[in-house]
């Protein structure tokens, strides 16, 4: 029996589609200040993601999965808009061993960061054996 990979979920404040990433990349550039997805601003730039968080996360002990709000939505109900757990987003969780994600790093700690670095940074200690992250912590209910 194979144990599980741990699993990152990245979600953006954003749906998908072309029209859409137009509409988000012209905002992102004209009015920085009041772009909806901080997770982007720090990991995309102009028109592509950046290539020293491409090369963080293909070298994470964990598969990375990338999402949109409504993709999201779709593959997980309850925690997507609207859901009984709606996660605020951006954010990113962790599923470990099979079980249902949880907020890894949330929206509030994504929109004070400054860079990618910050956010490499920050994924990494929350990713260290034992880190508070890595433990198991019940969940606030």
């Amino acid at each position: 029996m194979t144990q599980e990979q741990t699993r990152l979920i990245l979600v953006y404040n954003a749906d998908t589609g072309l029209i859409q990433a137009l509409m988000h990349a012209v905002h992102k550039q004209v009015w920085p200040d009041t772009y909806p997805c901080s997770l982007c601003a720090l990991t995309y730039g102009a028109v592509s993601m950046r290539g020293d968080w491409k090369a963080f996360w293909q070298a994470l002990d964990a598969k990375v999965d990338f999402y949109h709000r409504d993709d999201f939505t779709q593959d997980f109900p309850a925690l997507g808009t609207g859901g009984v757990r709606e996660v605020a987003l951006p954010s990113i969780l962790i599923s470990e061993a099979g079980e249902e994600p949880r907020v890894l790093i949330a929206n509030c700690e994504l929109d004070v960061m400054a860079n990618v670095d910050q956010l490499m940074h920050r994924v990494s200690a929350k990713l260290a054996p034992g880190s508070v992250a890595s433990e198991a912590v019940p969940s606030a209910a």
